[in-house]
Protein backbone atom coordinates (compact mmCIF):
# COMPACT_ATOMS: atom_id res chain seq x y z
CA UNK A 1 0.00 0.00 0.00
CA UNK A 2 2.91 2.35 0.72
CA UNK A 3 4.23 1.93 -2.83
CA UNK A 4 0.80 2.64 -4.30
CA UNK A 5 0.34 5.74 -2.14
CA UNK A 6 3.78 7.03 -3.13
CA UNK A 7 3.09 6.55 -6.83
CA UNK A 8 -0.24 8.40 -6.56
CA UNK A 9 1.31 11.24 -4.53
CA UNK A 10 4.11 11.66 -7.07
CA UNK A 11 1.60 11.65 -9.93
CA UNK A 12 -0.52 14.27 -8.17
CA UNK A 13 2.50 16.45 -7.39
CA UNK A 14 3.64 16.22 -11.01
CA UNK A 15 0.19 17.38 -12.13
CA UNK A 16 0.22 20.34 -9.73
CA UNK A 17 3.78 21.37 -10.61
CA UNK A 18 3.15 21.30 -14.36
CA UNK A 19 -0.13 23.20 -13.98
CA UNK A 20 1.52 25.98 -11.94
CA UNK A 21 4.39 26.13 -14.42
CA UNK A 22 2.02 26.29 -17.40
CA UNK A 23 0.18 29.23 -15.80
CA UNK A 24 3.52 30.99 -15.26
CA UNK A 25 4.49 30.41 -18.90
CA UNK A 26 1.08 31.67 -20.04
CA UNK A 27 1.67 34.76 -17.92
CA UNK A 28 4.82 35.42 -19.92
CA UNK A 29 2.78 35.63 -23.13
CA UNK A 30 2.75 32.04 -24.42
CA UNK A 31 -0.50 30.45 -25.54
CA UNK A 32 -2.08 28.05 -23.05
CA UNK A 33 -1.59 25.05 -25.35
CA UNK A 34 2.12 25.75 -25.91
CA UNK A 35 2.67 26.55 -22.24
CA UNK A 36 1.22 23.23 -21.08
CA UNK A 37 3.20 21.30 -23.66
CA UNK A 38 6.45 23.00 -22.74
CA UNK A 39 5.84 22.51 -19.01
CA UNK A 40 5.24 18.78 -19.43
CA UNK A 41 8.18 18.48 -21.80
CA UNK A 42 10.56 20.22 -19.41
CA UNK A 43 9.50 18.08 -16.44
CA UNK A 44 9.76 14.77 -18.28
CA UNK A 45 12.69 15.70 -20.51
CA UNK A 46 10.95 14.62 -23.75
CA UNK A 47 9.27 16.40 -26.64
CA UNK A 48 11.03 19.74 -26.13
CA UNK A 49 10.94 20.90 -29.77
CA UNK A 50 13.58 23.20 -31.22
CA UNK A 51 11.16 25.76 -32.66
CA UNK A 52 9.26 26.34 -29.44
CA UNK A 53 12.34 26.03 -27.27
CA UNK A 54 13.66 29.23 -28.85
CA UNK A 55 10.59 31.05 -27.51
CA UNK A 56 11.54 29.82 -24.04
CA UNK A 57 15.31 30.24 -23.86
CA UNK A 58 15.15 33.80 -25.22
CA UNK A 59 12.72 34.93 -22.51
CA UNK A 60 14.12 35.34 -18.94
CA UNK A 61 10.89 34.41 -17.11
CA UNK A 62 10.19 31.35 -19.26
CA UNK A 63 13.81 30.26 -18.95
CA UNK A 64 13.63 30.32 -15.14
CA UNK A 65 10.38 28.35 -15.12
CA UNK A 66 11.70 25.66 -17.47
CA UNK A 67 15.03 25.39 -15.63
CA UNK A 68 13.13 24.81 -12.37
CA UNK A 69 11.05 22.08 -14.01
CA UNK A 70 14.16 20.42 -15.40
CA UNK A 71 15.76 20.50 -11.96
CA UNK A 72 12.71 18.89 -10.37
CA UNK A 73 12.67 16.21 -13.06
CA UNK A 74 16.37 15.45 -12.55
CA UNK A 75 16.00 15.40 -8.77
CA UNK A 76 13.61 12.52 -9.07
CA UNK A 77 9.91 12.97 -9.90
CA UNK A 78 10.05 10.73 -12.95
CA UNK A 79 12.82 8.57 -11.52
CA UNK A 80 10.86 7.96 -8.30
CA UNK A 81 7.82 6.85 -10.28
CA UNK A 82 9.89 4.40 -12.32
CA UNK A 83 11.64 3.04 -9.21
CA UNK A 84 8.43 2.57 -7.24
CA UNK A 85 6.78 0.85 -10.20
CA UNK A 86 9.71 -1.55 -10.51
CA UNK A 87 9.46 -2.31 -6.80
CA UNK A 88 5.73 -2.78 -7.06
CA UNK A 89 5.88 -5.08 -10.07
CA UNK A 90 8.63 -7.05 -8.44
CA UNK A 91 6.51 -7.74 -5.36
CA UNK A 92 5.10 -11.15 -4.64
CA UNK A 93 2.42 -12.27 -7.13
CA UNK A 94 -0.96 -13.78 -6.48
CA UNK A 95 -4.29 -12.27 -5.55
CA UNK A 96 -3.05 -9.41 -3.37
CA UNK A 97 -0.66 -8.33 -6.13
CA UNK A 98 -3.51 -8.15 -8.63
CA UNK A 99 -5.59 -6.14 -6.18
CA UNK A 100 -2.75 -3.67 -5.66
CA UNK A 101 -2.31 -3.34 -9.41
CA UNK A 102 -6.03 -2.65 -9.87
CA UNK A 103 -5.92 -0.11 -7.04
CA UNK A 104 -2.97 1.65 -8.67
CA UNK A 105 -4.69 1.76 -12.06
CA UNK A 106 -7.89 3.05 -10.43
CA UNK A 107 -6.03 5.77 -8.55
CA UNK A 108 -4.14 6.95 -11.64
CA UNK A 109 -7.36 6.91 -13.67
CA UNK A 110 -9.08 9.04 -11.02
CA UNK A 111 -6.23 11.57 -11.09
CA UNK A 112 -6.42 11.69 -14.90
CA UNK A 113 -10.19 12.23 -14.88
CA UNK A 114 -9.87 15.02 -12.30
CA UNK A 115 -7.11 16.66 -14.33
CA UNK A 116 -9.42 16.78 -17.35
CA UNK A 117 -12.19 18.51 -15.39
CA UNK A 118 -12.80 22.13 -16.44
CA UNK A 119 -13.80 22.98 -12.85
CA UNK A 120 -10.51 21.58 -11.55
CA UNK A 121 -8.65 23.44 -14.29
CA UNK A 122 -10.21 26.78 -13.32
CA UNK A 123 -9.57 26.17 -9.60
CA UNK A 124 -5.93 25.24 -10.22
CA UNK A 125 -5.47 28.25 -12.48
CA UNK A 126 -6.82 30.63 -9.83
CA UNK A 127 -4.58 29.11 -7.15
CA UNK A 128 -1.56 29.30 -9.44
CA UNK A 129 -2.32 32.94 -10.27
CA UNK A 130 -2.46 33.82 -6.58
CA UNK A 131 0.78 31.99 -5.89
CA UNK A 132 2.51 33.71 -8.82
CA UNK A 133 1.24 37.13 -7.73
CA UNK A 134 2.36 36.57 -4.13
CA UNK A 135 5.66 34.74 -4.47
CA UNK A 136 7.09 35.92 -7.81
CA UNK A 137 8.04 39.17 -9.48
CA UNK A 138 6.23 38.64 -12.79
CA UNK A 139 5.32 42.04 -14.27
CA UNK A 140 1.67 43.06 -14.00
CA UNK A 141 1.45 43.27 -17.78
CA UNK A 142 2.49 39.63 -18.11
CA UNK A 143 -0.01 38.48 -15.50
CA UNK A 144 -2.80 40.30 -17.34
CA UNK A 145 -2.39 37.93 -20.27
CA UNK A 146 -3.86 35.05 -18.25
CA UNK A 147 -6.93 36.98 -17.12
CA UNK A 148 -9.92 34.63 -17.10
CA UNK A 149 -13.24 36.46 -17.08
CA UNK A 150 -16.10 33.93 -16.82
CA UNK A 151 -17.67 31.16 -18.82
CA UNK A 152 -14.29 30.07 -20.25
CA UNK A 153 -13.66 33.60 -21.63
CA UNK A 154 -10.14 34.98 -21.32
CA UNK A 155 -8.02 37.96 -22.28
CA UNK A 156 -4.65 37.00 -23.67
CA UNK A 157 -1.99 37.87 -26.23
CA UNK A 158 -1.54 36.17 -29.60
CA UNK A 159 1.71 36.50 -31.53
CA UNK A 160 1.20 36.72 -35.30
CA UNK A 161 3.63 34.73 -37.47
CA UNK A 162 4.21 34.75 -41.24
CA UNK A 163 2.20 31.57 -41.89
CA UNK A 164 -0.75 32.48 -39.67
CA UNK A 165 -4.20 32.73 -41.23
CA UNK A 166 -4.77 36.25 -39.92
CA UNK A 167 -1.44 37.66 -41.13
CA UNK A 168 -1.90 40.13 -44.00
CA UNK A 169 -5.62 40.64 -43.34
CA UNK A 170 -7.46 43.70 -42.09
CA UNK A 171 -9.52 43.13 -38.95
CA UNK A 172 -12.74 43.75 -40.88
CA UNK A 173 -11.73 41.19 -43.47
CA UNK A 174 -10.88 38.60 -40.83
CA UNK A 175 -14.36 38.95 -39.25
CA UNK A 176 -13.15 37.62 -35.92
CA UNK A 177 -16.32 38.81 -34.20
CA UNK A 178 -18.17 36.07 -36.08
CA UNK A 179 -16.11 33.63 -34.00
CA UNK A 180 -16.78 35.53 -30.78
CA UNK A 181 -13.33 37.13 -30.71
CA UNK A 182 -12.75 40.81 -29.97
CA UNK A 183 -9.38 42.44 -30.69
CA UNK A 184 -8.67 44.87 -27.85
CA UNK A 185 -5.31 46.11 -29.06
CA UNK A 186 -2.46 45.58 -31.53
CA UNK A 187 1.20 45.92 -30.53
CA UNK A 188 3.42 46.47 -33.57
CA UNK A 189 6.95 45.12 -33.81
CA UNK A 190 8.12 48.75 -33.98
CA UNK A 191 6.78 49.35 -30.48
CA UNK A 192 3.64 51.24 -31.55
CA UNK A 193 0.49 50.15 -29.70
CA UNK A 194 -2.97 50.59 -31.24
CA UNK A 195 -5.72 50.57 -28.63
CA UNK A 196 -9.27 49.67 -29.70
CA UNK A 197 -8.28 49.09 -33.38
CA UNK A 198 -10.99 49.48 -36.03
CA UNK A 199 -11.96 47.19 -38.90
CA UNK A 200 -9.46 48.87 -41.28
CA UNK A 201 -6.47 48.03 -39.07
CA UNK A 202 -4.11 45.62 -40.89
CA UNK A 203 -2.60 42.66 -39.06
CA UNK A 204 1.06 42.04 -39.87
CA UNK A 205 3.52 39.29 -39.06
CA UNK A 206 5.32 40.23 -35.87
CA UNK A 207 2.27 41.90 -34.33
CA UNK A 208 1.06 40.99 -30.86
CA UNK A 209 -2.74 40.98 -30.60
CA UNK A 210 -4.54 41.49 -27.30
CA UNK A 211 -7.73 39.50 -27.75
CA UNK A 212 -10.84 38.52 -25.79
CA UNK A 213 -12.86 35.36 -26.36
CA UNK A 214 -13.35 31.76 -25.36
CA UNK A 215 -10.08 30.07 -24.50
CA UNK A 216 -10.55 27.15 -26.89
CA UNK A 217 -11.50 29.47 -29.77
CA UNK A 218 -8.41 31.63 -29.20
CA UNK A 219 -6.23 28.52 -29.07
CA UNK A 220 -7.68 27.34 -32.40
CA UNK A 221 -7.05 30.76 -33.96
CA UNK A 222 -3.47 30.72 -32.71
CA UNK A 223 -2.86 27.40 -34.51
CA UNK A 224 -4.71 28.32 -37.74
CA UNK A 225 -2.51 28.63 -40.80
CA UNK A 226 -3.07 30.50 -44.06
CA UNK A 227 -4.71 28.87 -47.06
CA UNK A 228 -7.90 27.05 -47.88
CA UNK A 229 -7.78 25.01 -44.68
CA UNK A 230 -7.61 28.19 -42.63
CA UNK A 231 -10.61 29.68 -44.42
CA UNK A 232 -12.61 26.51 -43.82
CA UNK A 233 -11.63 26.51 -40.15
CA UNK A 234 -12.79 30.14 -39.88
CA UNK A 235 -16.16 29.26 -41.47
CA UNK A 236 -16.66 26.38 -39.03
CA UNK A 237 -15.68 28.57 -36.07
CA UNK A 238 -18.07 31.30 -37.21
CA UNK A 239 -20.94 28.79 -37.43
CA UNK A 240 -20.11 27.46 -33.97
CA UNK A 241 -19.88 31.02 -32.65
CA UNK A 242 -23.36 31.82 -33.91
CA UNK A 243 -24.74 28.73 -32.17
CA UNK A 244 -23.08 29.74 -28.91
CA UNK A 245 -24.40 33.30 -29.13
CA UNK A 246 -27.91 32.00 -29.89
CA UNK A 247 -27.72 29.73 -26.85
CA UNK A 248 -26.53 32.60 -24.67
CA UNK A 249 -29.41 34.79 -25.85
CA UNK A 250 -31.91 32.04 -25.04
CA UNK A 251 -30.41 31.64 -21.57
CA UNK A 252 -30.59 35.39 -20.88
CA UNK A 253 -33.95 36.29 -19.31
CA UNK A 254 -33.45 39.95 -20.23
CA UNK A 255 -32.98 39.19 -23.93
CA UNK A 256 -35.79 39.29 -26.46
CA UNK A 257 -35.11 36.20 -28.59
CA UNK A 258 -37.95 37.07 -30.99
CA UNK A 259 -36.16 40.15 -32.30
Amino acid sequence: MYAIALVLVVALLSLIVTRVASVALTASGMTRTSARFQARSALTGVGFTTGESELVVNHPVRRRVVMTLMLLGNVGLVTVVAGVLRTFIGAEGGGPGVQRLLLLIGGLTAIYVVSRSSRFDRAMTRLAQRAIARFTALPARDRATLLEIAGDHVVQELAVCEQDWIAGKRLGEARLKDEGIVVLGVARRSGVYLGAPDRDTPVEAGDLLVVYGRGDVLAALDERTAGRGGEQAHARAATQGERIRWGERRADPAADTDR
